[in-house]
């Protein structure tokens, strides 16, 4: 058995994968432990949990950052 992993960029793609798992050709499966069915949950987690700040307050943030390292 080979697995693949497949983008369908059409519906009717989808319904031709359905009709042939009907005929026992393939067996469609969802793959839960990709990275990308986990970007949504972790955008809901954190949403929100940073301000909107003016870019020289950004700046200003980065610069104190890089020189405690120096």
């Amino acid at each position: 058995m080979t697995t693949l992993t497949i983008d369908v960029l059409d519906e009717k793609a989808l319904n031709l994968l359905k009709d042939l798992e009907l005929l026992k050709i393939i067996r469609v499966r969802k793959d839960k432990n990709r990275d990308d069915a986990i970007a949504p949950d972790m955008v809901t987690k954190y949403k929100g949990a940073m301000t909107a700040q003016p870019l020289n307050e950004v700046d200003k943030q980065l610069d104190e950052l890089r020189n405690e390292w120096e």
